[in-house]
């Protein structure tokens, strides 16, 4: 914002909020620089970027408004759409006949409120806010739409109940059901589902039909919760719509049936993968929703640190070898081999993948579907990829003899190989890969580190300082050493050298405005196995899961449960979660 200097200085200087002296020292160090004396004194923590704005917003006679905890008319809010409101950091809250104010970070953003004059044709009256104004516009803006969808799917529940009995209920013919997928209020009901689920940020959506209702649950931070629920009558326009979407037989219901569509939300493309099982009281349908976009993520924000860091880095950098990542259904194997994908994806290497499905979309990655029902298994893919002149290859899943012995041939013959398997640590990967007849000196040769992970929650803002006292830490030490861990925690300087237990401050969730439960989002706990020359001589002679990771804990391996205790330490997350996790 363009305002005299003069003034500026005038005015903090009035204010109190600046002494003279910050201010000649801003003023010396910003000379012969295109720079402010407003950014100089923000860039040196002199003042707040919340109080410079309002400072300006006083000199140019723009209001400043506050919109914390202030209820937003959602008809007013939603004449910006969300992405705009939140690209822009702009924000309708006020309209006055032909008039609409806005709220905004820099009321010289022209092209945003331009954009908003067009859409609205109402006059536009821009208002200066501050960044917790504005954090808390967004949240009320998802807030506000997830009642609003709420009020939408009751509405059209009520339209669609009303047809389903007019053309005959539970008997519908598949003529019924065509005409029944492509009615107003159906297509109105699943498209409003979906949308809650995206913005709830919900990775998997359940219909269940049951005696007298339909229940519609979502998975949000690995946690089932119930959603909504829909009349009873609602279940067969709903299943009929997503098997319209999902290319799936209408009148084939004695069987399960699997499929997947794509929609563009907010510019957003989402994929679900929907799956139909006959159930008592008729089809359940489940649809994982899956963000095309993995791009933006690091192995830094997907939670790893330290020594199993630089493992990872260092074995990307290799020409050769295998790279595995192992846990459960759910437990972010794909993303992390895909943040691993675009650390290497560069214009000099050729990257294909063979997978079931293509869970992520990316630029420049040659991405194969597996097929069985036509012969293209992970096998017989992962044979002509081979041929295809691949630097990199990832295997989407290690499941049986074939695709194993494939695999590290392919690692042996000169490429880089990423897969997934299915064990529950890190060193249970390699009695695993041998059960499945790989010879053990081909592993030691292949096999260059192996990853274990499972997702924990993540506390929200609104969280709880406590300590540990004797009882909590005897019972911490009881699943885990507290001296051991002491030193991990020192290694990282997450605590002095000198502190203990008693000096660590842990945190408990506490439900608010901007988390139901205290929890927001996740984030994943690790056990990186380095397969050294040491765990390579265990290897050969037949040791245990056990004794392996025993080896590798010795040499640095952080395992997952002291990895959750942490990311506790760090206030990340809470113990309770952490062994919740590590339990299941």
């Amino acid at each position: 914002m363009h305002i005299d200097e003069n003034k500026l200085e005038s005015f903090m200087m009035d204010s109190g909020l600046v002494s003279k002296k910050e201010i000649e020292l801003a003023k010396s160090e910003i000379k012969g620089k295109d720079t402010s004396i407003g950014e100089a004194l923000v860039n040196k923590g002199a003042l707040t970027e919340d109080d410079l704005r309002r400072m300006q917003a006083y000199i140019l006679g723009i209001p400043f408004v506050d919109l914390k905890n202030q209820k937003l008319d959602f008809s007013v809010l939603s004449l910006i759409p969300e992405p705009i409101a939140r690209n822009h950091n702009i924000i309708a809250f006020r309209k006055i006949e032909d008039s609409l104010e806005v709220a905004m970070l820099d009321t010289e953003d022209l092209t945003a409120i331009d954009f908003v004059k067009k859409k609205v044709g109402l006059k536009i009256l821009p208002r200066l806010t501050d960044d917790e104004s504005m954090k808390w516009a967004l949240l009320s803006y998802q807030k506000t739409l997830k009642a609003e969808f709420g009020d939408i799917i009751q509405k059209e529940a009520n339209s669609l109940r009303a047809m389903s009995d007019k053309i005959g209920g539970e008997d519908i013919t598949e003529g019924d059901l065509k005409k029944l997928a492509e009615d107003i209020p159906v297509v109105r009901i699943v498209d409003t589902l979906l949308k809650h689920a995206i913005i709830q940020d919900a990775s998997d959506i359940h219909i269940e039909p049951e005696e007298d209702k339909v229940l519609v649950r979502y998975r949000i931070d690995g946690i089932l919760r119930d959603a909504m629920i829909l009349p009873k009558n609602t279940a067969s326009g709903i299943t009929a719509r997503i098997k319209v979407l999902s290319s799936l037989k209408l009148d084939e219901k004695r069987v399960p049936q699997d499929g997947r569509f794509k929609i563009d939300a907010g510019g957003e493309k989402v994929s679900f993968r929907v799956s139909t099982l006959p159930v008592y009281y008729g089809e359940k349908t489940v649809m994982r929703l899956l963000r095309e976009s993995v791009s933006g993520f690091t192995l830094e924000s997907l939670g790893f640190h330290g020594h199993g860091l630089d493992s990872l880095h260092k074995s990307l950098k290799a020409t050769t070898g295998m790279i595995l990542a192992t846990g459960p259904t759910g437990s972010g194997k794909t993303t992390t081999l895909y943040t691993m994908l675009d650390i290497v994806n560069t214009p000099n290497v050729n990257i294909s993948t063979i997978e079931d499905p293509v869970e992520y979309q990316m630029m420049r990655i040659n991405q194969t579907q597996v097929r069985p029902e036509i012969g293209l298994t992970f096998a017989n893919g992962l044979r002509t990829l081979v041929r295809q002149d691949p630097d990199i290859i990832m295997v989407g899943e290690i499941r049986d003899n074939e695709t194993a012995a494939l695999a590290i041939n392919a690692s042996l013959t000169g490429h880089l190989v990423l897969s997934t398997l299915h064990t529950n640590s890190a060193a249970g990967a390699i009695p695993r890969l041998l059960d499945m007849k790989v010879e053990p000196f081909l592993l030691v040769s292949t096999l260059n580190i192996v990853i274990a992970q499972r997702l924990v929650r993540k506390l929200s803002a609104s969280k709880t300082k406590y300590f540990l006292n004797k009882g909590e830490l005897a019972s911490l030490g009881n699943v885990i050493s507290l001296e051991r861990m002491l030193g991990l925690l020192r290694a990282e300087k997450i605590i002095g050298e000198k502190d203990g237990f008693d000096k660590i401050p842990f945190w408990k969730p506490t439900p608010g405005k901007d988390s139901e439960d205290g929890y927001s989002s996740r984030i994943g706990i690790h056990e990186v196995l380095t397969v050294t020359p040491t765990v390579k001589n265990l290897i050969m002679k037949g040791a245990t899961a056990g004794e392996i990771e025993e080896r590798a804990t010795s040499e640095g391996m952080m395992t997952m449960i002291e990895d959750g205790i942490f990311k506790a330490a760090q206030g990340i997350t809470t113990i309770e979660e952490v062994l919740r996790v590590v339990s299941e």
